[in-house]
Parts: structure tokens; sequence; C-alpha cells
């Protein structure tokens, strides 16, 4: 009958164990600011054209292949308009961190001035924005996008076909090792970006804005991180990657206009990998 006792506490405890993890949905529940699914489904901060791609972007299960929680510090790469952070600024403002390294200020160019102006007057205005800390980024440069060994996840989102169409592999391989000063050992990198089949010609990286998934994971690895795994979550079947002005042709940009209008709606926006690798624990 002892040995029964000890067993049922035993058991009782591995149990209670679990419960604290915070590899999963517990920990999130356990949260007194927003659960993610709040995050984007009752949010009002987000814009309403944003909800309605959000059956394009599949934001709650993007961010937990991620495995993102509240009570992470995060840092979002160029959020531009600021699409996830909608999402991302509210789920982690009780108990967590937002860095949103914005695009740099030295920048003269007009779209990249406005967007980050517009942003910047965002996070000084809208409650939901009040605890985001905004940094800078430039994949070439030296950016500190949050202080070094800091952060437990680093986010990027449809921004590797940028950096390639302007520096090359040289950027992107520069943009992922400053992501690893910012991460802790053992933090989460995760990547999403449209894709490029395996068999197109490298060239085709340089003006479409589609990426190959093979030449993201080995610059990732260049820059000491190791890769995890892939999903398929934000994968789009219908998506061929060969239209007139790239991946523009597609929502939500439909650079063509009115030509072929109905044929790029049904399409939707572009088919993109989504990628997750790790700083080593011993970094």
């Amino acid at each position: 009958m002892k040995n029964f006792f000890a067993l049922v506490t035993m058991t009782a405890s591995l149990f209670m164990l679990a419960a604290c993890s915070d590899s999963g949905p517990t920990s999130e529940a356990a949260s007194d600011g927003m659960t993610l699914e709040q995050a984007v489904n009752e949010n009002p901060a987000r814009d309403t054209s944003n909800l309605e791609r959000d059956v394009y972007r599949n934001p709650i299960e993007t961010l937990r292949f991620f495995n993102v929680q509240p009570d992470m510090t995060v840092v979002e790469i160029w959020p531009g308009g600021g699409w996830y952070t909608e999402i991302l600024a509210p789920y982690l403002k009780e108990n967590g961190k937002l860095y949103a390294a914005h695009f740099a200020q030295s920048e003269t160019r007009d779209y990249y001035v406005n967007s980050r102006e517009q942003f910047a007057e965002r996070v000084a205005n809208d409650p939901a924005f009040s605890a985001v800390v905004m940094t800078e980024f430039a994949p070439s440069g030296d950016s500190e996008i949050a202080p070094p060994g800091s952060a437990d996840r680093v986010l990027t989102f449809r921004n590797l076909h940028n950096w390639y169409m302007n520096g090359g592999i040289e950027a992107v391989q520069s943009a992922f090792e400053s992501f690893y000063t910012a991460l802790k050992p053992g933090g989460i990198l995760g990547v999403v970006d449209h894709r490029l089949p395996a068999d197109r010609p490298d060239a085709h990286m340089e003006s479409s804005g589609y990426m190959k998934e093979s030449v993201a994971i080995e610059a990732a690895k260049a820059a000491g991180f190791v890769f995890v795994d892939s999903s398929d979550v934000n994968a789009n079947p219908l998506d061929t990657a060969d239209y007139p002005r790239g991946v523009w042709t597609l929502p939500p940009t439909l650079g063509l206009g009115e030509e072929d209008l109905q044929r790029y709606i049904d399409i939707g926006e572009s088919d993109r990998f989504t990628l997750k690798f790790k700083k080593p624990e011993s970094s």
C-alpha cells in the first residue's frame, strides 16, 4: 500500500511539472493578457483589410509553429505597416516584449522614410502599440535590432527576397548574422517568404520577388543557425511563380491592374515557405 501511494504521489508531481511547462499552450493560458486566438480574432487593433488576409497568412498556425509565447521577447524585422505587429503587440504587451526593427533612419528613399514615420506615429498614438520598442535594421549594416542575446524569437515575414534583390546572398547572410547576435542561445528564428520552385534558375531570384527555400536554409546555416523544421502552413499550390510582374502580380498588390484580374484573385497570395531555425544552446 505504501508503494502504491508513493506511485500516485510521483505521478501527480509529474503531471504538475508538465502543466507548468512553457513548451505548450498551458503557458499561454496562464497569461494575463490576450491569448493568441484573441490577438488574431478578437483584437480591435487589427484593421479590417488585414483580417481579410488571414486566410492566406495563417497567423495563428504560423506563430504556433514558431512557438511564440506571450512572455517572450520577440523581434519583428521590417514590420512595414504593422500587419503582424497588430497581432504581436497586444499579445506580448502584458508579459513579454516586442522590438519592431523597422527601416533604418538613414534611409532616404520615400517609401522607406514614409513607412517608418507612419509606423512611429502609430507607436506613439495607438494604445495597442504603446509598449512596442522601435529599433532599426539594414541587412548589410551594423544594426542592433535588440540587445545582444536578449531575444527568444526573431521573426521575418516576406523580407528575404528584398535583401537578395538589393544585395545578393551576402545581404541575406548578413541579415541572419544580425538575427543570430540578438537571439539568446536556444532562441528561434522564424522565416516566411515567397517560394521559388527548386527547378527554376537562381537568376529568377534577382527580380521576381521569389526565393528558393534551399538558398534561405543554406544562408541561415552559414550564419551559425541549425535548421529545425519547415511547414507548409503558408503553401499555395495554385501559385506558379511565373508572372509578368513577379510576385507583385498576385494579391495584395495586383500589379497588372485589371488585366486578368480575376485569374490572379483566384490564385490568391503567393506560395510561401515557412522555416524554423535555432541558435545553438552552446553559443
